[in-house]
Parts: C-alpha cells; structure tokens; sequence
C-alpha cells in the first residue's frame, strides 16, 4: 500500500504530525502497535507554548474541558516549592494545563479522524527498508502481514523506539543514574500531606529512607476518591528496570513521604523511568525522520518531554508536506533547529535530576538546592527559567537581527475587518500568515500556503506592543520576517519558506 508518510506511534507526537501532514492534503498512515488507547496519565500537563500551538489548531478549547480542575498555578523546576511564573512572555496561557497525557491523545486522534485519517492500532512494526527516496515499511497487525511503501517515515515510537533499532540509528548519550517510578494510585487515606489541589504539585519532600516525591490529583481534589498522579524516587538500591511495579512499594514510599494515614487503595499502572540522556545524532536521515522520545530521552522531571515532542511536530509537519509537494525545500531546517531545542532540554532535565536526587547525606546538593530555590525567588531568574522549561523564550536563528525573527509571535487580539479575532484564530487553517497592520483590514490568499491579512491591534491580556508594520508568521507560530524598513518587502523570506512569488505591492 503506498502513502505519503508512514508515522510509527500514537502518542502525542505522532498524532500532532499527523494532523499536520492530514491538514495538509499529505496522505499519512499512522500505525501504533498497542491495541487500545493507553487509559494512563504519563506526561502530565501542557505547558504555555504548547497551549499556544494547539490553540493555532484550534484544539486548545478540547484540551481544557478535559483539563484537571482547579487553579494551575504554573510549572516548576526540579520540584523546588517556587512555581514558575511565565507571565512576563505575553502568553494567555501562562500557568499551562494540568491533563494526562490519555486525554490530549484522545482529542488529537478525534482530530485526526476528522481529517479522514483512522490510526492502525495493534500494528506493530516489524521491519523498514529506507531508500534515497522511499521508505518501505512492514507492520504487522489485526488483519496480518501488510508493506507499506511511504516518501518519507516519521518515528515517534518512542524512548525504546522500534524504528530505531531496526534502522541501527545510534542513540549516543549517558545510562540514568537514579531510578524512579511513575504511576497513577487510589489512595484509601490520605494524610495531611497530600496536595489536594494542584495549587501544591511538585512540593518536594525528602524523609527518611531517602525517598522523594511529587503528586498531584487528577480529577477534583477535594474528593476524598480522587487518583492521583505520583512521581517518586529512591535514594538507596533500585529494582531492575523491567520488573514490573508493585503496589506494596508504592504503599511504603507514599507512608515514608505523607506519613502512615496515607494508604494506598489501588495501583491503576506504574512504570519505573531512569535519568539517562540520550539523542540521535540526525533527525533527518534522507526520508526517515525522528520526532519526540524516538529522537531525544531525558528524565521527565517538569513535564518537557511531551511537551518537547508535540513542538517538534509542529515544527517538521508543515516542512515535510512543503517537501513532499514540491513547494519548499525547508525540511534540513527541522533538524538545525530542533536538535538544539532537544539538547537544551537534556541539560535542564540533568540539572533537574541532580537537584531532586541529592543523598541524604550530600550537604553541598542540598546547599546547591537552597541556592536555587532563593534565585527562582528573584522574578528575572524566574522569568529566565519558566521561558526555558516552557518553550516561550525560545528564538530560532533564521539569520536576522530584528528580535521578532525566529521568535514566537503573541497572540495578539486582532480586528480584521469582520470584528475580534486573535492570531491563532487566524492559524487554524496551517496557513502561514502575512499580517499587515498598515494595510486594508481582510483576509485574503497571498500565494498557495500563505494567508495575508489587514488587522489593527486591539488591547488583549497578552499587550499591544509590535515593533512592526508587517510581520511573515510561519506555520508553526514563528516570525520569518518583520518590516522595519530596512528590509521593506518578504519577497526572500516567502521564497525561502513557501517557494512562493513575491506578493503584490501594498497598496
């Protein structure tokens, strides 16, 4: 069976590049070898940036209504008790969205299916072939032995990525030197401790024992029957990675850390995850391509990775259907700059991890932790670090000076001729964006790809200030041109991006 692209797993990363490529008229299929949905919370929460991105979507509204209720208060790092603050990065969203990470794959597959594409679940992949242009792939699956022969093959099969191994993709990078378990619990009691809102996740305790650990609920916390989300670690010998989870060890690590009134009632699903750090050398290797956990793992401390993975999405769909259709040839460009966006998160994550696994007896980590904590007190510190974990302060090098290049562009509040709207609003169509705030108010195509429109700013939570007559908005939020005067017209940077003509002059 022949396809455009072959995507390998249903996670989050997947399932965005999918829509993406489905947006787009690209013909995808995407196959996951598990047979049902996963039901677990995994990664936890939707940072800022990427609420931005789904809200560009128009998924955001779906990601909340299934969001945990309560009051987000905003991210963290490595579990120190001051929140990060990312209001200072003119986002609308700036304490993101508490959700397991089965709800997000539940609205983006709902997405997908909209766009008329079904997911080939108990498909597993069991072996590739990867030409100079083509890629054929062999899965295995309900219906038995199936090739399917695809331009281009995006792995997003995660940390223990099939594809990888089947490739010989090398995975260089460091074994984890701490073990921890993730799961989700019913607790029978709980103790005085126990968040009972997400105001207070990531409040890091250290008992004896050694044990460490952070919780939040996922549902309404003032329910005595609320499941909640735990995340906790060892100092001392660790179990074999492969051995499976059990509920008495979950029972005596929540006792250690919220005392003996909290007990466990049930282990939904636990799964135990170490800090080793890795990354693929090349996120493009002719039509194979890697995405999310398939080319970068770290320690999921501050919920980056799904994070990290839906943003790698977005950034290679639209330049893998640009490549595929003959429009643009920006695809080495998926590599160039996210490759560097995944090792920066490896260093943060390896921060992290030294900070929440200090031994009892390791004065310096804990002095070191104290540090820290007082520095995030400081708001520029704060700033600096909620733009990091976020993604909000992230700045591509697109080969201009002017600060708004390569950067994200604010949701501004926007009057276009027919009343309110706001920049995502404009994006839901994975157009990129002309935005000319000295030009007739309307909507109209400039070239294929690339809506232009007349807006005036309006006052909106996210400020009014642009220092720009006219902004070039690429698909994935990210300004590829500003004018200033000095460069008066896009003509290069719509070649560059769109393959596109230069538009015509503004009147």
């Amino acid at each position: 069976m022949d396809s455009g692209v072959v995507v390998v797993g249903a996670g989050p990363t997947g399932l965005v590049a999918a829509v993406e490529l489905a947006l787009r008229g690209v013909a995808v299929e995407v196959v996951e070898r598990r047979a049902q949905p996963s039901g677990q919370s995994r990664g936890g929460g939707v940072h800022p940036r990427t609420c931005e991105m789904l809200h560009m979507r128009g998924l955001l509204d779906a990601v909340s209504a299934r969001a945990v209720p309560g009051e987000n208060v905003g991210g963290h790092f490595a579990g120190l008790p001051v929140p990060l603050d990312a209001t200072a990065w003119r986002t609308r969203w700036p304490a993101g969205l508490m959700i397991p990470q089965d709800r997000i794959e539940a609205v983006l597959e709902q997405r997908l299916h909209e766009l008329g594409v079904a997911v080939r679940r108990g498909t597993a992949l069991v072996d590739v072939s990867v030409g100079d242009d083509r890629v054929e792939a062999t899965v295995e699956g309900p219906d038995g032995r199936a090739t399917l022969v695809a331009r281009s093959l995006v792995a997003c099969d995660g940390g223990h990525s099939t594809v990888r191994t089947l490739t010989g993709t090398p995975f260089p990078g460091r074994a984890g030197t701490m073990a921890a378990v993730s799961a989700d619990v019913e607790l029978a009691g709980r103790g005085p401790t126990v968040p009972r809102t997400v105001r207070h996740i990531s409040e890091h305790t250290h008992h004896g024992g050694g044990y460490w650990m952070m919780s939040h609920p996922l549902g309404d916390g003032a329910d005595p029957a609320t499941p909640y989300r735990i995340v906790v670690g060892h100092a001392g010998p660790a179990p074999e990675r492969d051995d499976p989870v059990t509920a008495d060890e979950v029972a005596v690590a929540l006792a250690a850390v919220h005392g003996p009134e909290t007990t466990l009632a049930r282990l939904r699903w636990g799964t135990r995850f170490s800090d080793a750090a890795r990354q693929v050398e090349h996120y493009r290797a002719g039509p194979l391509l890697f995405a999310g956990d398939a080319a970068h793992i770290h320690a999921p401390v501050g919920g980056q990775g799904l994070n990290l993975g839906v943003q790698d999405a977005m950034n290679l769909g639209w330049k893998l259907a640009a490549h595929l259709r003959g429009r643009a040839d920006v695809l080495d460009t998926y590599h160039d700059e996210r490759h560097p966006v995944g090792a920066r998160v490896i260093a943060t994550a390896r921060a992290q991890s030294l900070l929440m696994n200090p031994a009892p007896e390791a004065d310096d980590a804990w002095a070191l932790r104290g540090i820290v904590t007082d520095l995030l007190r400081l708001p520029e510190a704060n700033r600096h670090i909620a733009g990091l974990m976020s993604g909000l302060s992230l700045r591509y090098d697109l080969g201009d000076d002017h600060p708004l290049v390569g950067a994200r562009l604010p949701d501004l509040s926007l009057d276009a001729g027919d009343g309110p709207t706001t920049v995502a609003a404009l994006q839901h169509s994975g157009h990129g964006l002309l935005l000319e705030l000295d030009g007739e108010p309307g909507v109209r195509e400039l070239v294929a790809g690339v809506d232009r429109v007349g807006a005036r700013v309006l006052d909106s939570p996210v400020g009014t200030g642009l220092d720009a007559r006219r902004v070039l908005v690429r698909p994935d939020g990210y300004v590829a041109w500003a004018d200033t005067g000095a460069d008066p017209t896009p003509d290069a940077a719509l070649r560059r991006w769109f393959g596109a003509p230069a538009p015509a002059p503004v009147a």
